[in-house]
């Protein structure tokens, strides 16, 4: 098996054995970059020469004893709206083109602690604003499994390059879905964690009560990893919770005798693909034959979720991005007369036309005489969504849904139709307005081969559910072993 067909734990034994070293594993991944990149597109700043000098340097330091610890020598992609130090932080935007961070976000700083190897910055839809990577200011990512269609968004870079090979994990954030259901089009693994149990400090703003930094990784195993090195408390970020760390790899037990899964009917309504339905149901099968026992019930007010979550999203957006003026930070126009001319053009000019339109309608419903209508109301409805989670759990451990209800669609036929768009989350926003954990897994592919995703939902902090749940899935259904990406065009 070639390097880069490696999960991550298959790779720290390699390197633990001495089968290969830093060197060959980071060589790898860049010579994939290289070879795949033209296609994929999955990277706004690459930094394979950089990252091949480190791991020289990383290779010395383990042989003299310098360095110990698991992940030392690993690659990684980040997401482009993580702030790296020395390294342009685009949020794949015209307005932060030529940004360069100058300082690092709590998650870099904490892969950075563990001497993990970063890649490059990884493409998304603009200001993480999007469901298909086909709104970057700079180039669209192609899905590996068929070059013609998406790889889904906001982190469609992130899953892109890890199906592709192109690196071995990856982090993204998730807003509404944006790990999840690009993990679900890309046929990999997107874990969305709990809100603040990862610290979001230094993650450029979209929606600050619902953005959350996860893995996407090759299997659950690793997304069990990365979390452990990513997840804990941060006095940087208010909203980070201070809970014991745990081991999430311990969770991966194999076992889901006695489980108690929900199946909420509105996922399965109208509007979800039969052939994602059909293979939702072959995994409740499987489920019951590995000794869970599955229920299906009524979560009424998921109807809600997803106009909930488009005011409330919108309204925090049109309020995060107002730093974006032209004078404090990001792109200035060069055609202006006066200081609203600067503020006019600047935005213009530096906006793409996704952003504009999330930014207009959030600033409508906070608006005077609209915010008690819209925004006030959405965040009573949230209350509601939360609430009835609550109920669900206290019956069941895990609830199980389609992470998306199609496949990943051609490239360039949602994009000019936003509701149909907005369209493509109304399985994963229920999740970030309860502020809950979701993972997606794939469950198979449809006639054409394109994967399919399955989405686990836990409740806070009980990641080790999803995560069990998820591992014991893979081992038995072993999609890594039966499907991979042909690059088809």
């Amino acid at each position: 098996m070639e390097i880069i067909d490696l999960t991550v734990h298959e790779l720290q034994e390699k390197l633990k054995s001495k089968e290969i070293t830093v060197e060959e594993v980071t060589k790898a991944y860049a010579d994939r970059i290289k070879e795949k990149e033209g296609d994929v597109q999955a990277f706004v700043t690459t930094l394979e020469d950089e990252a091949v000098e480190q791991a020289k340097s990383i290779q010395k330091d383990i042989e003299d004893g310098k360095i110990t610890g698991d992940f030392a020598g690993i690659p990684i992609g980040i997401k482009d709206n993580m702030c790296t130090k020395g390294v342009k932080t685009t949020c794949s935007s015209k307005m932060l083109e030529n940004f360069v961070a100058p300082y690092d976000a709590t998650v870099v700083e904490k892969l950075n602690d563990e001497h993990l190897i970063d890649l490059g910055k990884l493409n998304m839809d603009e200001f993480a604003m999007g469901a298909s990577t086909e709104y970057s200011a700079f180039k669209k990512t192609r899905n590996p499994w068929n070059l013609n269609t998406v790889p889904g968004g906001s982190s469609g870079g992130s899953a892109a390059a890890v199906a592709a090979g192109m690196v071995p994990w990856a982090l993204g954030s998730d807003t509404g879905g944006s790990i999840r259901q690009p993990a679900s089009f890309c046929g990999v693994v997107g874990l969305k964690p709990t809100y603040g149990l990862v610290s979001r400090f230094g993650l450029v703003a979209f929606a600050s009560s619902l953005d959350q930094i996860g893995p996407i990784t090759k299997d659950v195993t690793d997304s069990a990893m990365l979390l452990n090195l990513i997840a804990g408390h941060d006095e940087k970020d208010t909203t980070s919770e201070n809970i014991p760390k745990k081991d999430y790899t311990k969770a991966l037990k194999g076992d889901v005798k006695g489980l108690k899964i929900g199946i909420p009917k509105q996922y399965y309504g109208e509007g979800i693909n039969e052939e994602v339905k059909a293979k939702l149901q072959e995994a409740i099968e499987t489920y019951k034959k590995l000794g869970a026992t599955v229920e299906e019930f009524s979560l009424d007010i998921a109807d809600y979720a997803l106009a909930t979550y488009y005011i409330i999203a919108c309204a925090e957006a049109s309020s995060n991005l107002g730093r974006f003026d032209g004078i404090r930070y990001g792109y200035r126009t060069k055609n202006y007369e006066s200081l609203k001319d600067i503020y006019k053009n600047s935005r213009s000019e530096g906006f793409g036309p996704e952003v504009k339109r999330r930014i207009i309608l959030g600033t409508y419903v906070l608006s005077s005489g609209y915010y008690d209508a819209y925004y006030k109301k959405a965040q009573q409805v949230r209350t509601l969504v939360k609430k009835e989670f609550d109920e669900a759990f206290k019956k069941y451990d895990v609830l199980l849904t389609p992470t998306s209800p199609t496949v990943a669609f051609e490239v360039g036929t949602k994009s000019s139709n936003p509701l149909e768009m907005y369209l493509a989350d109304i399985c994963t926003v229920p999740v970030n307005i309860a502020g809950l954990p979701g993972i997606s897994v794939p469950c198979g592919v449809n006639s054409k081969g394109m994967p399919i995703g399955m989405q686990l939902i836990g409740n806070r902090f009980e990641e080790e559910k999803i995560l069990n749940a998820a591992y014991t899935f893979e081992q038995e259904i072993k999609f890594r072993e039966n499907y991979k990406p042909e690059f088809k065009k």
